[in-house]
């Protein structure tokens, strides 16, 4: 199951007066925000219902063909049950073409129990696995 996703737009405050206005109606609102400092360069608007963010703009608008980039500006997270699920993804996906974009491990910024690895994709999409459960 996807647990998010996110886009770089060129201009995120221009992107987020648009997803603002255009989400409220389906009762989709910006529940959280992350500053570069938290979340290592990037700033983040979590967009979503009750409280849990499914839909992201961040700031991070590199390209797989700028130097030095990470990934398309396309990132997609997958739900995991478990934090071992987790390392499994981390581990199979390196193995098998993957490349390294942040390994397993608690991202206290977005909540307390929040365990995640991050790998870019044969084709430069920025791909997670995520486990909200505490240990």
């Amino acid at each position: 199951m996807i647990d998010h996703m996110s886009v770089s737009p060129a201009d995120v405050e221009s992107a987020r007066r648009f997803y603002d206005a255009a989400l409220r109606p389906l009762g989709v609102v910006a529940v959280m925000e992350v500053s570069p400092e938290q979340a290592g360069g990037y700033r983040g608007i979590g967009y979503g219902v009750d409280l849990k963010p499914f839909f992201w703009l961040t700031s991070d608008s590199r390209r797989a063909s700028q130097p030095g980039a990470r990934g398309l500006g396309i990132h997609v997270a997958f739900a995991a049950g478990s934090r071992a699920m987790v390392d499994a993804f981390y581990a199979a996906a390196l193995a098998h073409g993957g490349s390294d974009n942040g390994p397993p491990g608690v991202r206290p910024h977005y909540h307390p129990a929040y365990y995640a690895a991050f790998v870019i994709d044969p084709d430069g999409v920025n791909v997670e696995a995520v486990c909200h459960k505490p240990e």
